[in-house]
């Protein structure tokens, strides 16, 4: 049984969005909304009968309201994965020694439970999780994120930039973002890496998005950030690897092109895959017209890897993940 006590972000307007404005339009039509959850738990279990009812029924025992319920049995590998969000009820009901408003007491009221069916499970409360964004030349990602933080849809905060060149610094500093250049050569690559993994704890990031960052990362920060970094690879995934995928793709005749968000990992390109994002296409576009469409895809396959990533929808499945939309 393994406990590990995270936080999920809340989704609120940013201020300086006037009603009117693009950015308020867009949070308008993010999507329905439900009721605010104030935790969520996730969990993944060998699948057995009265897993669920020992979920809801804990809750209910305590005066929590169920808001969102999803799962998923795997019958490949003969595990349950399972998302509830939940809130504080109207009546709730006074356990000695628990604190409805506290991870770690709801985490270890919970344990005997996870033990008994050996789950592994989060219990998440409503904090939003902070971004370390990293970018290289390429700002379109970037671009999209800062818009979707400013409108309230992305559901986290954008704490810092980092770049390896100064390119994109105006675009961050005019969002108000700090935004700091740790260059990277074949010599001071240790460095650099010691130094973002420095800036990780400095802002507190809870997920590191490589939005083009365009340096592939050492094996052992690729360890130290398992689980928490997400990179967005220009390609529909496996194929086109390397420089120039649009390129590779055009000379190939491609009536699909897309992109992919997947976890980091000391794999190249390799890590589980959150989101795909791909857009028809024909004979009429060349190698510059596929970039554009190519960058669109890029931008709403990894703003959907993250969202879903920070609301705690993403659990992994050996190689794969298990996304709960």
């Amino acid at each position: 049984m393994t406990i590990v006590i995270e936080n999920i972000p809340s989704v609120s307007a940013t201020a300086g969005a006037p009603a009117g404005s693009t950015a308020a339009a867009a949070a308008a039509t993010a999507g329905p909304t439900t009721r605010q959850a104030q935790f969520v738990l996730t969990l993944s279990c060998p699948e057995q009968p009265g897993i669920v009812r020992a979920v809801t029924a804990f809750l209910a025992d305590r005066g929590f309201d169920i808001v969102e319920h999803q799962q998923f049995d795997d019958h490949v590998s003969g595990k349950l994965y399972l998302r509830t969000a939940f809130t504080l009820g109207s009546d709730i009901h006074q356990e000695n020694g628990l604190n409805h408003q506290d991870v770690e007491s709801l985490s270890s009221a919970f344990a005997p439970i996870a033990g008994e069916f050996a789950m592994d499970f989060t219990i998440n409360d409503g904090r939003p999780q902070r971004l370390l964004v990293m970018v290289s030349k390429f700002g379109h990602c970037l671009n999209d994120l800062i818009f979707r933080w400013q409108a309230g849809s992305l559901g986290a905060e954008i704490a810092v930039v980092v770049s390896n060149h100064e390119d994109l610094r105006p675009m961050a500093e005019a969002a108000g973002l700090p935004f700091i250049h740790v260059p990277v050569t074949s010599a001071t690559k240790p460095e650099a890496e010691a130094r973002l993994l420095e800036l990780v704890a400095e802002y507190n990031a809870d997920l590191v998005v490589l939005a083009r960052y365009m340096q592939v990362l050492s094996n052992d920060l690729c360890e130290s950030l398992r689980g928490r970094a997400i990179n967005i690879h220009h390609s529909f995934l496996p194929g086109f690897k390397g420089a120039k995928p649009y390129h590779q793709a055009y000379d190939r005749g491609v009536k699909l092109v897309g992109a992919t968000a997947h976890y980091v990992t000391a794999d190249l390109d390799e890590g589980p895959i959150i989101e795909q994002e791909v857009f028809r296409v024909d004979h009429s576009l060349d190698a510059d017209a596929l970039v554009t469409v190519g960058r669109d895809a890029e931008t709403q396959a990894l703003a959907r890897a993250v969202k879903w990533h920070c609301q705690h929808r993403v659990l992994l499945n050996n190689t794969r993940t298990v996304v709960f939309r």
